[in-house]
């Protein structure tokens, strides 16, 4: 039973009434706690003891889920991350592919354009070489059709050149000279009679259809006269092999005359490369003295030869370059004129078989 505070009147029991509501209220709602040794705690204690728990909760939860948020946010971050190691490892892999591709290219340019060089060195070292080649024929054509149009005008049968014949020149002229220029014909020692000559109407037309396709093929009848009748017989010596090997060079006009001075000839012995010797013809077999040494083509072989073997040389080295000019265009002469020149070639064959020539003290 609720007994009012000493000096308050019944009267004024409403506000009475009031209060002890509220005290009650509050007694009621907050639990009894007792403390050790019997006693008890009393609101005030009760009441910050639940606020602190609340706070620390409320802590709790608060670090709770900011630990949810950085755990989250470090899983995007390694997520993220892991994207772009994954795009940097492809970005790396495609420029290593890129690097290999442009040191593959710039090798293959390299390597291409050290081949056009190559290439291109070559084919300048080969049109030059053509190029003095034909530089070096033209020359030797040049001088041919000079020295042609000189004997045409100049030389006769019976009054030779005697700067296109080096062979009627002194002995003591020196030097190289091809086989295929055109010596004296041994017919210059013995003058033509002042007989008619009368031309054979075979050989002129066997001539006359060879001059439509001149050609050096010996199957042509013209040809194969002149082999039969001339050639052959005036390059036959005793050395058989060597005679072809000789009439091979002379058809090829790969042989080389050229003077021994007789001073400066060495001792030839057994294994020494040129046959014969200064005193030995190498075509005859005979004791002659030879003044003059030939050459087949390339081959490091000299053979000495006597007069006698190198006029009969000489007469079809004449022979074969007067129709080689036909056969290149070189002779302006008509028909006729070119038959008798032939005749007479043909002619200087058949006496220097029968060993009729001039010596160079001649």
């Amino acid at each position: 039973m609720w007994i009012p505070p000493n000096g308050q009147k019944e009267g004024n029991s409403s506000g009475y009434k009031q209060t002890s509501v509220y005290l009650k209220t509050s007694f009621c709602s907050l639990p009894e706690t007792r403390m050790e040794g019997g006693g008890q705690v009393g609101p005030t204690s009760i009441r910050g003891h639940g606020q602190l728990s609340r706070l620390r909760s409320s802590s709790l939860e608060i670090r709770e889920k900011g630990s949810e948020i950085l755990r989250e946010q470090l899983d995007a971050a390694k997520k993220e991350l892991k994207l772009k190691d994954k795009e940097c490892e492809r970005l790396s892999q495609v420029r290593n592919q890129l690097e290999q591709e442009l040191e593959e290219l710039t090798a293959s340019l390299f390597e291409e354009a050290h081949k056009m060089v190559r290439e291109a060195n070559v084919k300048q070292a080969g049109a030059e070489k053509q190029l003095t080649e034909a530089q070096g024929k033209i020359d030797v054509l040049q001088a041919e059709v000079t020295a042609l149009k000189t004997l045409v005008l100049t030389s006769t049968p019976s009054s030779p050149n005697r700067q296109l014949h080096p062979q009627l020149q002194s002995s003591g002229t020196r030097g190289s000279h091809k086989s295929h220029i055109r010596n004296k014909s041994a017919s210059g020692a013995f003058p033509p009679s002042p007989a008619k000559k009368e031309m054979d109407s075979v050989l002129f037309a066997e001539f006359l259809m060879w001059k439509e396709h001149p050609s050096l093929d010996r199957s042509s009848a013209f040809l194969s006269r002149i082999y039969r009748e001339d050639i052959g017989p005036c390059l036959s010596f005793t050395r058989s092999e060597l005679s072809q090997l000789v009439q091979r060079a002379v058809e090829n006009n790969s042989l080389t005359i050229e003077p021994v001075a007789m001073s400066a000839v060495p001792m030839v012995k057994a294994s020494a490369i040129e046959c014969g010797g200064p005193k030995k013809c190498a075509l005859s077999g005979l004791s002659q003295l030879c003044r003059h040494r030939i050459k087949l083509g390339d081959k490091e072989s000299y053979y000495y030869i006597s007069p006698s073997s190198r006029a009969r040389i000489t007469a079809v080295c004449n022979f074969f370059t007067y129709i080689r000019y036909i056969q290149q265009g070189l002779v302006r002469h008509d028909a006729e004129q070119m038959f008798w020149e032939v005749m007479r070639l043909r002619r200087e064959m058949n006496l220097a078989k029968l060993g009729f020539y001039l010596t160079d003290q001649g």
